[in-house]
């Protein structure tokens, strides 16, 4: 996973706060009914903001700081394991390029 090759995701300019973050990805896995989505998703430094789905993510590499709207800031690095849930209103500060393994529950 670390040598997958990713592809382009372009941002809306809306969600850069600041610096000039890149996302990339690549789905792995989608269940028949489109409900079920497994794949790898990676960010440069910046910080974005985003409203979230069902998810589960493994980081796998790279560190930052996920504030939740009306919850905790969550600090994840290598190996953390994070549940978002659909609806939450987050402001990620990445620190380090950050690469994660994730399962989103549409």
């Amino acid at each position: 996973m670390p040598d997958a090759e990713l592809e382009p995701e372009p941002l809306d300019p809306a969600q850069i706060i600041s610096g000039d973050p890149v996302v990339t990805g690549k789905v792995l896995w989608e269940s028949p009914d489109g409900k079920q989505i497994r794949g790898i998703w990676q960010i440069t430094p910046g910080v974005v903001t985003d409203t979230e789905a069902n998810e589960l993510f493994v980081v796998v590499s790279g560190r930052a700081a996920i504030e939740v709207e009306d919850g905790p800031v969550l600090e994840v690095g290598p190996g953390d394991a994070c549940i978002l849930r659909e609806g939450d209103r987050t402001r990620w500060t990445v620190h380090e390029t950050l690469r994660k393994a994730y399962h989103i529950s549409l």
